[in-house]
């Protein structure tokens, strides 16, 4: 439960806040209010459905601040969109019905592994040259890579934007400012199915939503707008030091 204190309440906000930002600009601001949540007291499960909940107006946000990187899409965003409704339904269904000591084992590895792919992402790209602007998708690799990425946000969530922007990157044939547009929409899916699952389902904590809610929202938007302007060797290096850190933090705590 939300502490009382006026400076809890204010470490939470500025959490949300922070989040909806890293969220646009480079993806992971979840692994934010995670160990806010954590800190303030609420157990490791009621912290994860909350979190996942309180998101989804941040993503709101993202996209609407990067609507304009979004036309041209079309095809990648349906195909893409379709398969991450299905991963992410079996995400939450995996973390509602698995044993909790699972969710604390394998969290941690799964954000450092995100993080490490995607600061791996040059050498990777030497290894398999990502298309070129404008040349097809690679579908084959997309599509399944998109799901099993929807099915971890649905269990868990933090760092999804890492692991869909490294995915988008090596497999998709356009701009990376571009493709973080697409990484928005994508995180916005997974997080509508997400709220509605575990709405229905989870011990979601509304009050902490309702305080977290509107400064995901505006922090999305910003940070949208700051994404547009921030060049990718940036992007990439603000989520590999973010992951790394929450990662080793989630290992120790």
């Amino acid at each position: 439960m939300i502490g009382s204190s006026p400076l809890q309440l204010a470490f939470l906000v500025a959490a949300g806040l922070i989040a909806g930002a890293v969220n646009a600009v480079a993806g992971g601001g979840s692994l934010l209010v995670f160990p806010a949540l954590l800190a303030v007291g609420f157990p490791p499960l009621a912290a994860n459905v909350t979190n996942s909940v309180a998101q989804w107006p941040g993503y709101v946000g993202v996209v609407a601040g990067a609507r304009h990187e979004l036309p041209g899409q079309g095809r990648r965003l349906a195909l893409t969109s379709v398969v991450s409704v299905f991963g992410s339904a079996v995400g939450c269904v995996l973390l509602l019905v698995l044993p909790a000591a699972v969710f604390d084992a394998v969290v941690p590895v799964l954000v450092l592994l995100a993080s490490a792919l995607l600061g791996l992402q040059p050498w990777l790209k030497r290894w398999i040259p990502p298309p070129a602007p404008g040349m097809p998708d690679r579908l084959g690799v997309l599509l399944p890579a998109i799901f099993f990425a929807a099915v971890y946000g649905g269990y868990f969530g933090g760092a999804l934007g890492v692991i869909l922007i490294a995915t988008l990157s090596l497999c998709a044939g356009d701009e990376l400012k571009r493709l973080n547009a697409t990484k928005g929409v994508l995180s916005l899916v997974i997080a509508s199915v997400t709220v509605v699952i575990f709405a229905l389902r989870a011990p979601v904590n509304w009050a902490a939503v309702a305080l977290l809610a509107p400064s995901t929202l505006v922090g999305g938007y910003l940070g949208a707008r700051l994404a547009r302007r921030l060049p990718e060797n940036v992007l990439r290096a603000a989520v590999v030091l973010l992951g790394l850190s929450v990662g080793i933090y989630l290992l120790v705590r």
